[in-house]
């Protein structure tokens, strides 16, 4: 259930000592090949980390042989000196494998504004490069959370190839992507073009529409992997949706485990003239806080719906619109229907219909309530 599930991939993680907890704090994936196909998505954020702008020069030819990844610390505006961090970060994973700096992809996460120590990293680097194995994935994965509760893993079969997957995130989840480092390794022999193109798409489905708190990240990157290691060259549409499972598979692991979250809210927007048009709809209430803390008090309040879509551009009548909520219709065009009372928000799942009855296209957005633990652990970030 792990990023070296797929052949040609061996993982390590370690406790480098970055993380005052002791806990470990140092990831290191690296591909054996034959192939070192890559393909990779950032931030959309402006204010950008480090290791982000490390690792898109790394990244624009397609070639990676490694990703190594710490958290305990974002290595984000720390000036120069982060930048040589990250740089000799990456150094030191081409050394000890044999192989080119402008070949391995650099990950951070953590507290903004930390500077990290780069001999720490060198030697949590050597360290994780003696245990790199094919059972090194659980350790990765644990390796590279921070307010995460449990680490995100994920494995799906094709024919006679595979994918495998990690996740961490928990908090600053909002779309582009969401705030997360993902790594997902496949076996599958495609080349770097197809790649990009199959995770773009699949990150447009998935990553992008989570959004549990609207606060968009500086770390950002989701990076995908190609050995070629079974020698099977799937079709191009074949992988695409197997890599969209995977990635809605750890998307939703995100969601289930974000910071102080009562509730796992889908919203459903159907009858959009467009898709784009469905999506700013669905993130409108998503990102809506009295709509959140109304879900958190188990409270049907539809009329929050109402009020948070009427700010969008998407056409549609609002007097047309339906709402309802965990199958309960509580709103139909633009007035009460069923009773408040018929809803029942106690499970952790819930669902939202938004009904615009303005067009044929859909898209959900997943999102979480507002809740006093969320306040409280981003009141006191500690990693």
């Amino acid at each position: 259930m792990t990023v070296t599930h797929p052949q040609g991939f061996e993982a390590a993680g370690i406790a480098a000592g970055i993380k005052r907890s002791g806990a470990l704090d140092l990831a290191l994936v690296v591909n054996r090949g034959p192939a070192q196909e890559a393909a990779v998505v950032f931030t959309s954020n402006r204010a950008q980390a480090n290791p982000i702008i490390w690792s898109k020069q790394v990244a624009a030819d397609g070639i990676v042989s490694a990703i190594v990844l710490n958290s305990g610390g974002a290595n984000c505006f720390t000036g120069p000196e982060g930048f040589q961090v990250t740089h000799r970060t990456a150094e030191a994973v081409a050394s000890g494998l044999g192989i080119a700096a402008g070949d391995v992809l650099v990950c951070s996460t953590g507290l903004i504004g930390d500077q990290l120590d780069g001999e720490v990293l060198e030697e949590g680097v050597v360290s994780a490069i003696a245990r790199l194995s094919t059972d090194g994935g659980d350790d990765a994965a644990r390796a590279i959370m921070t307010t995460d509760t449990k680490p995100k893993q994920v494995v799906v079969e094709g024919g006679g190839w595979s994918i495998g997957g990690i996740a961490k995130g928990a908090g600053m989840l909002a779309p582009g992507l969401a705030t997360m480092l993902v790594v997902v390794t496949t076996d599958a022999a495609l080349p770097a073009g197809d790649l990009d193109t199959a995770l773009r798409t699949a990150t447009r489905l998935t990553f992008d529409r989570l959004d549990s708190d609207g606060c968009m990240s500086t770390n950002d990157q989701v990076t995908l992997l190609a050995s070629g290691a079974s020698a099977v060259t799937p079709d191009l549409g074949e992988f695409t949706e197997a890599l969209t499972e995977a990635c809605r598979n750890l998307a939703l692991q995100l969601q289930a485990d974000a910071e102080g979250a009562s509730h796992d809210i889908a919203i459903e927007v159907v009858g959009a003239v467009t898709e784009d048009d469905a999506v700013e709809v669905g993130r409108s209430v998503a990102r809506n806080n009295l709509f959140k803390a109304a879900i958190f008090g188990n409270d049907p309040n539809w009329g929050r719906v109402l009020a948070a879509i009427g700010t969008t551009s998407a056409p549609f009548d609002p007097y047309l619109v339906d709402v309802s909520m965990n199958g309960v219709r509580v709103c139909h065009a633009g007035r009460p229907d069923a009773p408040r009372d018929e809803v029942d928000l106690t499970p952790r799942a819930t669902h939202v219909l938004i009904e615009l009855h303005a067009g044929e296209a859909s898209a959900t957005i997943f999102t979480n309530d507002l809740t006093h633990d969320y306040v409280h652990e981003n009141s006191a970030y500690a990693s």
